[in-house]
């Protein structure tokens, strides 16, 4: 009986403990992110998609192909039929040469999280 009172007693200082821990923890709001938009750079949706790809050159794009595939670098040179993609993402040492025709979307950076 006198085991079993201990253990009871030992159960119940345990629970107790463990409350008053998470009462005395203080309340913690969710972080607020605010973004900065990137000067100078943006979509013009008016424009083909050769013309957006050159205001974005030297900036880290994601291109989708038509065929699903994604590929992630750093816009190089672009010419109406051709994107050279440098510094691909996962592939050191490695660029692609893209058709224009072949993309169908391009992802690009414009906000900066806020400090």
């Amino acid at each position: 009986m006198h085991a079993r009172r201990t253990k009871s007693c030992l159960i119940a200082g345990t629970l107790l403990l463990g409350f008053a821990g998470v009462a005395a923890m203080p309340a913690v709001s969710p972080a607020q992110t605010q973004a900065a938009p990137v000067e100078g750079v943006g979509y013009n949706v008016d424009a083909s998609m050769f013309d957006n790809l050159k205001a974005l050159g030297g900036k880290k794009v994601y291109v989708t192909l038509k065929s699903g595939k994604t590929l992630a670098g750093t816009v190089g040179k672009v010419s109406t039929a051709f994107l050279h993609l440098e510094q691909l993402e996962g592939k050191e040492y490695f660029d692609a040469l893209v058709r224009i025709e072949d993309i169908s979307a391009i992802d690009a950076r414009f906000r900066m999280p806020g400090r």
